[in-house]
């Protein structure tokens, strides 16, 4: 489950939820039919509330037995949808037989071809649920945060058992494409993959990654921080979880500060690393936050002559912001390719 998507969170100790999911209505019948597959592979599966529903998803709450859980059933099954659901599904199937160095969610029960999912519901608080806030982040939340990010950075799993799922030269290519990346960027980016790649003083390995670690995807839970939504898990440069924490900590620059100097602690090759992780990560949010202001101003209703209005005022800051976190991004690759 992505980093938008509903959060397993539950206060601690607290009892299991009761209730019953209301399957009258018109999307009655959709919901019924979710319900009949999660039930299919996991009989005890009692519904109590609707997290979350979306075009693509419906995530359900309920219990297994005397403990919570949390199901997941894909709604649009075009292959898009479909692989990454598959993906999540293995993510957490290879969790059972090689635990990470942090808490995650329990699988209970899962069935690909039908995209249902079933997980224990973690304990505890969330980070921080929208994915950009314009207000600073507690010291003590980050500093849990980054420890389990680093936990899981070092961990090495066995080779074969997860993707690869960037392909850097490729998704380079698809920004500058569409306009989002310069030929200087692209040229850059390049210089910076190249030594990496070339790198012979202290080769460059790829990192374990959650893909997603964004505060939203990890509880404070009081076993310590636990990290959920894993589809886009796999091996990346390293520094792509802590530039993707860096790309929504804009209201914490001593977090910022953090996370850079965390990430040019292992040299040239590890500062590298992650300016180009960051400028994409960046580029990416650029471009879902301009689609989200051209979405948003299409809806807008007209108002009166003299009426003020603000329709997308909170998207527009965001852009903005991402836009100059972009261009800061930018000098230091190009600082980054001048030492080379």
């Amino acid at each position: 489950m992505g980093g938008r998507r509903a959060r397993l969170t539950s206060g601690a100790g607290a009892p299991p939820p009761s209730g019953r999911v209301d399957l009258s209505g018109p999307q009655g019948v959709q919901l019924r039919t979710a319900l009949t597959a999660v039930l299919r592979i996991c009989p005890e599966f009692h519904a109590v509330q609707v997290l979350r529903r979306s075009s693509r998803s419906v995530v359900l709450l309920g219990t297994v037995g005397r403990g919570t859980a949390v199901a997941k059933c894909l709604l649009d099954h075009s292959p898009v949808w479909t692989e990454r659901f598959h993906q999540e599904i293995a993510v957490y199937r290879t969790f059972v037989r090689h635990r990470p160095p942090v808490r995650v969610p329990r699988l209970i029960a899962a069935n690909a071809e039908e995209g249902t999912l079933v997980l224990e519901r973690v304990p505890g608080r969330t980070v921080s649920l929208p994915q950009h806030r314009f207000e600073p982040q507690s010291g003590a939340d980050i500093r849990a945060t980054l420890e389990a990010i680093s936990r899981l950075n070092r961990w090495q799993p066995p080779s074969g058992l997860f993707d690869h799922p960037i392909k850097y030269g490729a998704r380079i290519a698809r920004y500058h494409e569409l306009g989002l990346l310069t030929d200087r960027d692209v040229e850059d980016l390049q210089k910076l993959l190249h030594g990496l790649a070339t790198a012979s003083a202290q080769p460059v390995r790829r990192q374990f990654c959650h893909g997603d670690a964004l505060l939203s995807n990890i509880l404070l839970s009081p076993t310590g921080p636990a990290l959920v939504d894993w589809e886009q898990a796999g091996w990346y440069l390293p520094g792509y979880d802590l530039a993707t924490l860096w790309s929504v900590l804009g209201d914490t620059p001593a977090a910022r500060r953090q996370i850079s100097q965390f990430a040019q602690a292992g040299g040239a090759a590890s500062r590298d690393a992650f300016l180009v992780n960051l400028m994409l990560v960046l580029t990416r949010e650029v471009r879902n936050c301009e689609m989200a202001v051209r979405r948003t101003m299409s809806e807008s209703l007209p108002t009166a002559p003299g009426v003020p209005t603000a329709p997308g005022e909170a998207q527009r800051l965001l852009l903005r912001r991402l836009q100059d976190d972009c261009a800061l991004a930018r000098g230091a690759v190009r600082a980054a390719v001048g030492t080379r």
